[in-house]
């Protein structure tokens, strides 16, 4: 699938349940440079809202978009400038 993001980096925390998806997200963002986009691959359903809540509570982070399919669920963060 091809995204419409510059990726920078993907993160695959599928597999993972609550708060996984979260705290792998944080800590893979913390390591990019201001700009760059990380995806996520989660297979939580529940990662939808806790990445967007993350996201919408954390200074520095924009969540770009989320998707789901094949029972995979994508997010895509980019860390603010």
């Amino acid at each position: 699938m091809s995204s419409k993001y510059d990726i920078t980096e993907t993160l695959d925390v599928k597999g993972a349940s609550c708060p996984m998806p979260v705290v792998k997200t944080k800590s893979a963002i913390d390591d990019l440079a201001a700009g760059e986009v990380l995806e996520v691959l989660a297979t939580d359903s529940g990662s939808m809202s806790d990445i967007a809540g993350w996201a919408d509570g954390t200074a520095g982070v924009e969540l770009l978009s989320q998707e789901e399919g094949d029972g995979v669920y994508r997010h895509y963060v980019r860390k603010a400038e």
